[in-house]
């Protein structure tokens, strides 16, 4: 997506209809026939502990797997795959992607990771234990945000819906309208499969949706306003960056952000 500041800080109050505003911008007409989610929660995380980042990587893809918090960087001529110290934030290994790619999103799957770009339309699967470039598949729109869902891959391209690939060579198998309050959501970026729910980053805003990926209902919101303090803003860009620890206990950064964050999302159970 492209590299843009912040646009707004929404309030606590007012980040719902924020998101339904820009759920709206640009969008279709909702789509018909979904149930209605009833009153969506809205929560505050509960920041646990605050861990560093590095202020140069423009995050794109968080995911915590067997120790190792994995993140794919963007911009072209410096996206990156890293493997990370969880605790820490240091960097353990880093290999570049091809200087012309647009990293994005990425997802482990098994001993692979796959790593979205921009709008590259290409997919680059990675050995995960060396972070060695294996194979490079084509992928059909743009690449936001990635993760795996059971026995399928979950992709963002920006818009409202939630595209499904084969985690063997990503071949597409189907997709899904989001919705939320029966407006269409659009600007989905950064994914984490929890469960059998999808957490998406809202662009542009400091809100998470989490989403029932059978039907494309929003179940649950995050306003994270605030999370990145005034005093650590300079230089910053939006929050992008989710990676599920254990429970309601996650990792929560942004692009370019000095610190990551380990919160409690407090959100009914799914």
């Amino acid at each position: 997506m492209p590299a843009r500041a912040l646009l707004r800080r929404p309030s606590v109050t007012g980040l719902l209809p924020l998101l339904l505003a820009l759920a709206a911008c640009g969008a279709a007409a909702p789509a018909t026939g979904l149930p209605a989610p009833g009153p969506v929660p809205v929560v505050r995380p509960q920041i646990l502990a605050e861990i560093p980042h590095d202020p140069q990587a423009f995050t794109q893809g968080l995911e915590l797997r067997d120790g190792t918090l994995y993140e794919g960087t963007g911009r072209v001529g410096r996206s990156q795959l890293r493997a990370l110290d969880p605790a820490t934030g240091a960097v353990r290994a880093a290999s570049p992607l091809p200087p012309a790619y647009f990293g994005e999103g990425i997802t482990v799957v098994g001993d692979r990771i796959w790593q979205l770009t921009w709008q590259d339309g290409v997919a680059v699967e990675w050995d995960r234990a060396t972070l060695r470039p294996l194979r490079e598949v084509p992928v059909d729109g743009e690449g936001w945000g990635l993760c795996l869902l059971g026995d399928r891959v979950v992709r963002s391209d920006g818009t409202d819906r939630l595209f499904f690939h084969d985690p063997a060579d990503l071949a597409g198998t189907g997709s899904v309208a989001v919705t939320l309050d029966g407006a269409p959501v659009t600007r989905l970026n950064e994914l984490e499969c929890v469960g059998d729910r999808v957490w998406a980053n809202v662009w542009q805003t400091d809100g998470l949706v989490r989403i029932d990926p059978s039907t494309g209902v929003v179940d649950a919101v995050v306003d994270a306003t605030g999370l990145l303090p005034a005093g650590q803003r300079a230089g910053a860009d939006v929050l992008n960056g989710i990676a599920h620890v254990d429970g309601d206990e996650y990792l929560l950064t942004g692009k370019l952000w000095p610190a990551t964050f380990r919160v409690r999302l407090p959100v009914p159970p799914a």
